[in-house]
Parts: structure tokens; C-alpha cells; sequence
């Protein structure tokens, strides 16, 4: 008996070496691969082009779109990048202005030859990229919000943020549901995403029941929209619905402030961002918008792939730049981006290889891709890629954005 239970025990001390050496192997093979998908992208990169607001009256925009980017590319590029090799973005400043744009869509399509565009910041600089597009065949994944840019749907752009054609009914809805609003007064920037927003409204307002008996608009550079308001204040608008960005929202709330307007102030999506709330002050109070979840993250709800998300995004953005993003635009460079790193890697080819028809069309079969704002999904008849559902109602309340309570 004991003779058996030695030869076991020999038997068994001579395994363990095996079995040792066998886990031993295993965890450096996963060391190694581990090793091989953190490895830092090289070679040939795939070149983007960026055309931003990094001066001019979307500054605030475009800024803090590229901080995004670059914090996103730098990522992806420090874990393998697409198929091994780099993203590398070219940056072009279209100045918020229109030509410029153009100037500088054509620098990177002729000169740099980049295989895809993201941008513009503003609906106008989008729009009068258009044509350069077009006659390159070069796919253009917008920040800008204007209706116009994807209705009808023009076969080289697509759009991240929520249209006015998806935003526009969402605030018609509330209009007529909640704030039981019969008339009200329209006052947009004359620009291309106010009047964009504009003509938006006026064609679906009578859908709800709604009549717009003043339409105002203001320039970007204007500092006083008392004017414009009395006349609404004198036709009886039971809301004020402001379309635009910039800074004049903000002085237009302080406008209805000093003329006793007791009337709710509905603004667009364009003012989903802190400048609004400080250069309005205590004005900002109670002003109510639709905008996406991205500046009430909780709104996703705990624990989802899209809280998850934001979340990472949100605390990497504070770890790079010492400061939380602001609002909803630098978001939809995020989502933008990604769009793009999705695509190519759905397209599965080197840089060398990228035919930039052939992305076009990949970024057309998106399908159900989690990002800030919202599921995106794109088709040959819709350039949108998101939907009213995405949206939730906002209000400015104690200083910040919050989540209306309905």
C-alpha cells in the first residue's frame, strides 16, 4: 500500500512542472497578443480632412471639436490604429466663413488628398462645400445641424448632429402639449442654420395647430433684439421660439427680461452649450430646448452602452484638457469621428487601397451604432442617421442643463 501511494506521489510531482510550464506558456501567449493589439500604429496613414471653426463667431465650436478629434485619433492610433496603420487628420480653419470653407475643402481634396472630410462646424461653410464634394466624390460626415444639408439627401454628405427636420418637430410637439402655445413669435439668425431652422417651422408649425404670427430675424453680430421682440410682444405670441447659435440667444433672453416678456423662450439645439447659460446669466432660467442626452448623461440611464460611453468620453475629455466638454458640439465630433473609424473598418482595406466611393458607401450601411447621440443609422434614402426618439426635452434650471421633468 504504501509502495502505491509513493509511486503516486512521484507521478504526480513529476506532472506539476507540466502543468506549470503549460500555464506558464499560456499567460505569455497572452501577454503577447496582448502586447500585439496594443501595438502602436505605423506606415501609410489614412488621411481626413477636417474643415472647423477654429476662429471667427463659431470659434467656441470648432475648438473644442477638434480637442475631440485629435484626444480620439491619438487613441486609436496608441492601440493599432485601422488594420495596423494611423488616422491622420489635416485641419483647416474655414474662419466661420463661407469661402473660406470652400478654399479650404479644395486645399485638402487637391493638395492633400484625403480620402474623406468631417465638418463643417456651421450649416453655411457645410453647404457651400457642396459643390467641391460633389465633383471630387469625396464622402463629408457634417457637424452642422441645418435641414438643408441632407434634405433632399445629397449622395456625399452625411450628418451627425440632429437636424432641424428631427429637432423641429420634437419642439413643435412640446409647444403644443405642454406649453398649449396657439401662436407664437419665430426670431432666427439670418445664417444658414437659423434661416435653415426657420423655414422648418414655418412649414410644419400648422401641423400642430400652431400659427406664427411674427417672424423676426437678427445678424450674427447684433448686440439688441428689443425691437424685433415688442413686435411680437405686440402681436401676442404666447412663446418665443429662438433659432440660432452664437451669442445672440444669450442676449436675447436678457432682451425678454428687460421687456417683462412672461412668456416661455423656446431655443434651438445651437445653444446646447455653457456660453449660452453664462452670457445670459440669470435671464437663462427656465428657457427649454430639445437637444441630445450628452449634457444630462444621467438621461441614458445607468449602466447602459450609451451611459458607458459617455461617460469614458466625458472623463477622458476632463483628463486631457482639464475641463468637462462643452455641450452638445464637441460630442458630435466624437460621434463624427467614429463614424468614420467604423467605416473603414467595416471597409477592412490599407490606406493605399481606400477608394473614397467605396467609403462613401460604407458610411451609408451604419446600422445601429451606439454613440453620444444617439443610435446612428444611415441608408441610401436617409443622410440624418438619427431620429426624434434620440432627443429629450431640456431646461435651464439653478445655472445648468437638466432634464425636463414631463
Amino acid at each position: 500500500m504504501r509502495k502505491k501511494i509513493s509511486v503516486l506521489l512521484i507521478f504526480l510531482l513529476l506532472c506539476i512542472p507540466i502543468v506549470t510550464t503549460g500555464c506558464t506558456q499560456k499567460k505569455e501567449e497572452e501577454k503577447t497578443e496582448e502586447k500585439t493589439e496594443k501595438k502602436e500604429a505605423s506606415g501609410t496613414p489614412y488621411k481626413i480632412g477636417a474643415v472647423l471653426s477654429l476662429t471667427g463667431d463659431y470659434s467656441s465650436l470648432g475648438g473644442p471639436e477638434k480637442n475631440v478629434i485629435e484626444m480620439e485619433v491619438a487613441k486609436l492610433n496608441k492601440n493599432g490604429g485601422i488594420k495596423g496603420h494611423p488616422v491622420e487628420v489635416i485641419y483647416k480653419d474655414d474662419k466661420t466663413d463661407n469661402t473660406e470653407a470652400v478654399k479650404a475643402v479644395s486645399q485638402l481634396i487637391d493638395q492633400d488628398k484625403v480620402i474623406c472630410i468631417i465638418g463643417a462646424s456651421g450649416t453655411g461653410q457645410t453647404l457651400a462645400m457642396k459643390p467641391e464634394l460633389q465633383k471630387a466624390s469625396i464622402p463629408c460626415v457634417s457637424l452642422a445641424g441645418g435641414n438643408a444639408i441632407s434634405d433632399p439627401v445629397d449622395e456625399w454628405i452625411f450628418q451627425v448632429p440632429w437636424p432641424n427636420g428631427v429637432v423641429v418637430p420634437k419642439t413643435l410637439e412640446y409647444l403644443k402639449d405642454k406649453v398649449e402655445a396657439k401662436k407664437i413669435g419665430l426670431l432666427y439668425d439670418s445664417g444658414g442654420f437659423g434661416k435653415d431652422g426657420k423655414d422648418v417651422i414655418e412649414k410644419e408649425a400648422g401641423d400642430y395647430d400652431i400659427d406664427v404670427v411674427s417672424v423676426e430675424s437678427y445678424g450674427k453680430d447684433d448686440t439688441d433684439m428689443t425691437s424685433q421682440l415688442t413686435k411680437m410682444k405686440g402681436k401676442g405670441a404666447e412663446a418665443v421660439v429662438v433659432w440660432g447659435a452664437g451669442k445672440a440667444p444669450a442676449i436675447i433672453a436678457k432682451n425678454m427680461k428687460q421687456l417683462n416678456m412672461d412668456v416661455p423662450y423656446i431655443g434651438s439645439h445651437g445653444i446646447a452649450r455653457k456660453e449660452f447659460i453664462e452670457g445670459a446669466g440669470d435671464a437663462a432660467e427656465g428657457v427649454v430646448l430639445a437637444a441630445g442626452k450628452i449634457i444630462v448623461p444621467d438621461a441614458y440611464g445607468e449602466g447602459s452602452e450609451a451611459y458607458d460611453l459617455a461617460e469614458e468620453y466625458i472623463n477622458d475629455y476632463k483628463d486631457e484638457y482639464g475641463e468637462e466638454p462643452n455641450g452638445t458640439f464637441p460630442a458630435h465630433a466624437y460621434d463624427g469621428i467614429h463614424i468614420i473609424f467604423d467605416a473603414l473598418k467595416r471597409l477592412d482595406k490599407l490606406p493605399d487601397d481606400v477608394d473614397p466611393k467605396e467609403l462613401r458607401g460604407s458610411i451609408e450601411e451604419t446600422e445601429g451604432l451606439v454613440l453620444t447621440g444617439g443610435v446612428f443609422n444611415y441608408s441610401a434614402e436617409d443622410h440624418y442617421g438619427t431620429k426624434p426618439s434620440d432627443l429629450i426635452m431640456i431646461e435651464v434650471k439653478d445655472e445648468k442643463f437638466s432634464e425636463l421633468e414631463e
